[in-house]
């Protein structure tokens, strides 16, 4: 039976409904109009005009600090105006200049005005930047005219031959020139190096020979600055001449050529015992039974005795004899009293009694008999063990035998002899 109305058709979900059914609901961003888009494209040019606003800023506070600094610079070496500077010849008479360790141009270019080289520092300053020779100048001392133009300074310090005060001291050189009996040539000893090198200026003003020799006999111990570990043995040496034996070391040496004589030997012995202290010459865990300056006088004989590679068994050979009062008989201290020497000696040169010849007397010679190498210290400081007690050079090459058989030590004597190398020249 009906009621009148028709089947109903199934009734469509609300909105709500529909979205449960299919999910959470996304909102479709509306498509922007053509007016939004030309606000977003004015917004975005906006930023971008910033942005160049900022980096041109900072380029200009950037460039104005530059120009800052680069002002500051120009002013402080070469000042708003051309740099004070000599004519080129007006020099006048020579002067020394020192260059110290790591020094800067800068610093040379201040020395310079100093020492009355060149009229400004900027002049210098300005001529050592553009040569790149200054990077090799070596610390040290140099003579240069006074009152020079800066190009000329620099030049004439970087050319090489301005350089004064320096010398090469070999190892085993001694303080007095000597004679060699068969070459007739001369060896110049330490005074006279020292002589030579204290020349400068164009009237070669030079520190003499006898005037470094009376400064090295002087009593005043302290002006010479011996160190306190030589000062017994240096006051007890019999030649005053002699008393700075051994105490400056071989070595490449640097000193003012203005200085005294005594100035100069104090830097050379001051900085020679503090070379030799590096070695632990001070250490008094030495068992050796030497004090420093008796192993500085062992080191010379070790130095004039033999060749580095035996040097710490010759250094084993003298302590053996010392423990023994063994006469260490070595023609190496027969020939320091000599103004002659040569490899052999006669045997009337090794009866003569002299404070250092020890054919005639048992222990060390009075002073080192040369400047020892750093070593032949150490090797006195630490020899090899050993039971020898006769050494002997058996030919012009340094082969040298070392034995404790005296029998033995003859034989090879012979050897020597037949080489020739103990024929004497005299």
């Amino acid at each position: 039976m009906s009621d009148g109305r028709s089947r109903s058709q199934p009734r469509r979900g609300s909105v709500a409904e529909m979205d449960d059914a299919r999910g959470p609901r996304r909102t479709r961003r509306p498509e922007p109009t053509r007016v939004g888009r030309r606000r977003r494209e004015r917004a975005a040019e906006a930023r971008r005009r910033r942005g160049r606003v900022v980096v041109v800023v900072f380029g200009v506070v950037f460039a104005v600090l530059i120009a800052g600094g680069a002002a500051f610079i120009m002013k402080k070496y070469f000042g708003s105006e051309p740099a004070a500077d000599y004519e080129a010849g007006t020099s006048e008479q020579d002067v020394v200049v020192h260059v110290g360790s790591g020094e800067t141009a800068s610093e040379i270019s201040q020395t310079m005005v100093d020492q009355g080289v060149v009229a400004s520092s900027a002049a210098f300053y300005e001529a050592a930047v553009q040569d790149s020779r200054m990077e090799s100048v070596q610390p040290g001392y140099y003579a240069l005219p006074s009152h020079i133009p800066g190009d000329e300074a620099v030049a004439t310090l970087v050319g090489g031959e301005s350089r004064v005060g320096q010398m090469v001291l070999s190892e085993g050189r001694q303080l007095h020139d000597n004679r060699d009996v068969t070459t007739a040539a001369i060896k110049e000893g330490i005074y006279t190096k020292i002589a030579k090198a204290s020349c400068y200026g164009a009237d070669e003003q030079c520190v003499s020979y006898d005037d470094l020799n009376a400064a090295g006999a002087s009593e005043d111990l302290d002006a010479l600055c011996v160190p306190k570990w030589a000062i017994a043995g240096v006051r007890a040496v019999p030649d005053r001449d002699r008393q700075l034996e051994g105490l400056i070391a071989s070595g490449t040496w640097d000193f003012d050529p203005t200085a005294t004589p005594t100035e100069i030997l104090c830097q050379l012995v001051s900085e020679s015992a503090a070379r030799y202290e590096e070695t632990g010459l001070l250490n008094p865990a030495r068992e050796n039974g030497l004090t420093p300056y008796q192993m500085l006088t062992a080191a010379s004989l070790v130095e004039r005795e033999s060749l580095p590679d035996d040097f710490a068994k010759v250094a084993r050979v003298i302590l053996n004899r010392l423990a023994v009062s063994q006469p260490l008989q070595f023609d190496s201290t027969v020939n320091y009293a000599l103004d002659e020497t040569e490899v052999a000696t006669t045997d009337a040169d090794r009866a003569r009694e002299t404070p250092w010849n020890t054919y005639a007397m048992a222990g060390l010679p009075a002073t080192p008999i040369a400047a020892p190498s750093i070593d032949a210290l150490e090797a006195v400081e630490q020899p090899v063990p050993g039971p020898w007690l006769y050494f002997v050079t058996i030919d012009q090459q340094g082969t040298t035998l070392f034995t404790e058989s005296y029998d033995e030590h003859l034989r090879n004597i012979e050897k020597a002899n037949e080489s020739g190398i103990l024929d004497s020249g005299r």
